[in-house]
């Protein structure tokens, strides 16, 4: 595999970074998702969240019924109504999550070097001495040695709400570990993590199933998030299910990769899932330290490559506390977009974070400046020759529009699509400025009635880098004739310059089909 570290555009001038960042209607071409919990689930929080980036709202399903996921989504609504600011669904399942059940929730303290035993028996009471878990095989699964974790929400090392615990030895079902730092773990449930141990679960468990043909069928969700993924297979089984779902035939799938055995099969995945979520917690502690940066520079190049979105978690922990992150989080974020990062998923931050729109509005402010310096044409030339030749019909097309684009210093991209690929392939080639993709509903006809599709197809481009999606009238096909395709242009550039993309004497370059063939045309406007 080649490198995939793409190096800043040369050279950059030093007042240029001192100039003050300029806010717009677009603030970021890269997105950001936002997971929605007690502190961004009023109307008044959401509509903040939504007018600060946020484009995709994350409901995970670890925690909280499905009623107070309902209440948030159903706010959410009202927030994307009043603000105007489209917002897909994505729905995280809880897969094969360990957890350590303490029914008392009394704050539990664990001593450095001190002794504590995990147990299947889950009526024994939590306290120093012995963590129940809501899994019998961890006995079968662990050797003397391995490390696991155990946390309320975080696990950097740093906070003293997790323990890093080393087994000592397998007694029957239990497991008696040696607690490597002193804690306190404070809640009703937290999350256990065995390092690179294979833990025999269904990646689907049955709660997940339900809510999925439930929650998610009720809400027309338009992305899965499947949690702990680990084979293609994970992947084949869930569209399955989502298939025999109906509504939820066009569900996307983007596979979690949460540890090594993700990390192994990754390639197999990555052909299988619609887009990759790194969940970088996780795989931290899963991987040595030294490790971390490379995984992440090798599965976002492949993604890329393949053109399929990639997102990444775990960036600005500390905001949850804090207003500011700290340096080395704030060169996180940059560094995800110059790797090829298409979207930043906050999780905590805007959980239970203080500061969700502050913490959005940060990190897109960010994302922005990394993108300016981003170097597209290495980026360019790199995924033309990973392609290869010839190139399908497709993806010459989307190639020459962003090299159309950029040479002639376009504005913004316009790009028709019913299905929304020839946007995403657009987007695969990261041009420099925005595309508008008008998305043109098909027509489907079932004997009985007619109905129009398209709705699913412009929410999930909100989480492509780049790609900001507009709904056109059902009346104008994508393949129509040059009259109706004039009006919608008319409205899409409309839209551009409603949204201060667009000004007067701007070039815009606009792909779209007519008839069978695909063209790709420049226009420059008068006024």
């Amino acid at each position: 595999m080649h490198s995939s570290h793409l190096l800043l555009e040369e050279p950059i001038r030093m007042a240029s970074i001192l100039e003050p960042s300029k806010s717009s209607f677009f603030p970021a071409l890269t997105k950001i998702v936002g997971t929605l919990g007690p502190k961004s689930r009023s109307v008044e929080a959401l509509s903040g969240c939504l007018k600060a980036g946020m484009s995709v709202a994350r409901f995970d399903f670890s925690w909280g019924d499905s009623d107070y996921h309902q209440e948030t989504l159903d706010n959410l609504k009202v927030a994307v109504r009043s603000t105007k600011k489209l917002c897909a669904v994505m729905l995280d399942t809880v897969g094969p999550e360990l957890q350590v059940i303490n029914k008392s929730e009394k704050a539990i303290t664990l001593k450095a070097d001190g002794l504590v035993t995990l147990t299947p028996n889950q009526d024994q009471e939590a306290s120093s001495e012995v963590l129940p878990i809501n899994f019998n095989g961890l006995a079968k699964a662990v050797k003397t040695g391995d490390t696991i974790f155990v946390g309320q929400y975080l696990f950097t090392g740093s906070e003293t709400t997790s323990v890093w615990l080393e087994v000592a030895e397998v007694k029957g079902d239990d497991v008696i570990c040696l607690s490597r730092n002193a804690a306190t773990l404070a809640g009703s449930l937290f999350t256990l993590h065995a390092s690179q141990v294979h833990i025999d679960l269904p990646t689907l468990t049955e709660k997940d199933k339900e809510v999925i043909s439930t929650w998610g069928v009720q809400n027309k969700i338009d992305f899965l998030s499947l949690s702990y993924c680990r084979h293609a297979e994970d992947v084949r089984q869930t569209r399955e299910m989502l298939k025999k779902l109906g509504d939820l035939s066009q569900t996307q799938i983007f596979a979690k990769i949460e540890n090594v055995e993700g990390l192994t099969h990754f390639d197999e995945i990555l052909q299988e899932a619609d887009g990759i979520i790194l969940s970088r917690g996780n795989l931290g502690i899963d991987l040595p330290p030294e490790k971390v940066f490379l995984f992440q520079k090798a599965a976002l190049y492949k993604c890329n490559m393949a053109g399929k979105p990639a997102v990444l978690t775990r960036v600005v922990d500390s905001m949850t506390d804090n207003l500011r992150p700290t340096r080395a989080e704030a060169t996180d974020v940059a560094n995800a977009v110059l790797d090829g990062s298409d979207a930043i998923l906050l999780g905590a931050e805007t959980l239970r974070g203080l500061y969700p729109v502050e913490t959005i509005s940060t990190v897109g402010r960010i994302c922005a400046e990394a993108e300016k310096v981003f170097n597209q044409d290495l980026y360019f030339k790199k995924t033309v020759k990973y392609v290869g030749e010839p190139m399908t019909h497709l993806e010459s097309i989307a190639s020459s529009a962003v090299r159309a684009a950029i040479k002639v210093k376009a504005s913004v991209i316009i790009c028709f699509t019913s299905s929304g690929r020839a946007a995403r392939l657009i987007s695969k080639y990261r041009p420099t400025m925005p595309v508008i993709s008008v998305v043109i509903p098909r027509v489907k006809t079932n004997q009985l009635k007619w109905s129009f599709s398209g709705a699913f197809e412009a929410r999930q481009s909100l989480i492509v880098r780049g790609l900001f999606p507009m709904l056109a009238d059902p009346r104008h096909p994508a393949e129509s004739t040059s009259a109706t395709n004039e009006s919608v242009l008319k409205v899409a550039l409309d839209h551009g310059k409603h949204a201060g993309v667009i000004k007067s004497h701007d070039r815009v370059v606009v792909c779209q089909k007519v008839g069978d063939a695909s063209v790709v045309k420049i226009i420059e406007l008068e006024d």
